[in-house]
């Protein structure tokens, strides 16, 4: 399928935003309230139970025996279990991952446990950076994959270059048709970069959408924030012209590898920062809340971490919570694995 241009501008700039006021009433005319009458100030946020403590299990990769390793990094892991979706599945699990820097390219792992041990898909990179007749760039990475239940099929979003967020489709996990773009800059005003994005199935009814996005947004002042965006189909998304969470909200210089996650009643958006640890921000199951919960997780101090833990993704097995992320400084990560105490 050819790459389909982007939506016209003058309804997507005319839905940016729409129902993100804050919550509270303005008092007619600046009168002062008495004190008898003033509300009761809001509960501090509260990290009670918004995510279990993960600990550190194993690498998920032998980094020195990949078939296809080009630059000795790999960043955004994703995982997505196969059981009642993929019939002919090399494994219950298939794991998704990338390097960073060029030539990048989307690979695939799978194992039958997140514990490993997981073997590397022959045919890695199973996307590359040259896919005829649709792009050719200098590398594509940051691959998350949704189970679509409503079309059951793998849908890999990915980004290439910094500045584009693109979707392919699969029915396998594996051998993956180009559908187009879903994210540039052009749909955001103000950035300039648009990538790391993740899509999850999340009902809006005020704003008639089954899909979120959250993604790194990059703006002139080179800083980056999390982004976030809302769609009907998975494919064409309003954006909001604000960011989701400022990296001044958090006190740090930039903020990426955002991931949404609903525990115990609670919708968080969980992303790392520039000072090496994850954190989350509450924002409700409508995304109207903004209650930064401060760090979730702390990195390990020694390898593989080395004061790095980035880009965190979520999944469980009966019963069993885990998180695989980035461990490592920025251009030398691995994918680590971490299981819920």
């Amino acid at each position: 399928m050819s790459e389909p241009n982007p939506r016209g501008i003058d309804r997507r700039t005319a839905l940016l935003g729409a129902g993100t006021l804050a919550a509270g009433a303005l008092i007619a005319g600046g009168a002062a309230v008495p004190a008898a009458a003033a509300p009761a100030a809001p509960p501090a946020p509260s990290t009670a139970k918004a995510l279990p403590a993960y600990r550190f299990v194993r690498e998920a990769l032998d980094t020195a025996n990949l078939a296809y390793n080009p630059t000795g990094e790999l960043i955004f892991p994703c995982l997505r279990g196969t059981v009642g979706r993929l019939s002919d599945a090399p494994g219950r699990y298939l794991l998704y991952y990338a390097p960073h820097d060029a030539p990048g390219g989307i690979c695939l792992a799978y194992a039958d446990s997140p514990e490993g041990p997981f073997t590397e898909h022959p045919g890695n990179p199973i996307v590359s950076r040259d896919w005829s007749p649709h792009y050719s760039v200098s590398h594509v990475s940051s691959p998350h994959v949704m189970w679509n239940t409503r079309h059951r099929e793998m849908w890999l979003y990915f980004h290439g270059e910094n500045t584009t967020t693109r979707l392919a489709r699969s029915r396998n996990g594996i051998d993956f048709t180009y559908h187009g773009v879903v994210l540039n800059t052009a749909m955001v005003p103000g950035t300039t970069e648009a990538s790391y994005a993740r899509v999850f199935e999340h009902r809006l009814a005020d704003r008639g959408a089954d899909y979120v996005m959250v993604f790194m947004r990059n703006g002139t002042n080179n800083h980056r924030d999390i982004g976030w965006g809302w769609s009907a189909d998975g494919i064409t998304f309003d954006f909001a012209r604000e960011p989701l969470v400022r990296h001044s909200d958090v006190g740090v210089a930039n903020l990426s590898g955002p991931h949404l996650v609903v525990r115990g009643g609670r919708t968080l958006v969980v992303y790392h920062t520039s000072a090496g640890d994850i954190r989350a921000t509450e924002v409700g199951a409508d995304f109207s809340r903004r209650d930064h919960l401060g760090v979730v997780h702390t990195p390990m101090a020694g390898p593989p971490d080395s004061g790095r833990s980035a880009a965190p993704s979520f999944g469980s097995d009966r019963g069993v919570q885990y998180m695989f992320y980035e461990a490592g400084h920025r251009l030398g990560a691995t994918i680590a694995i971490a299981r819920a105490d």
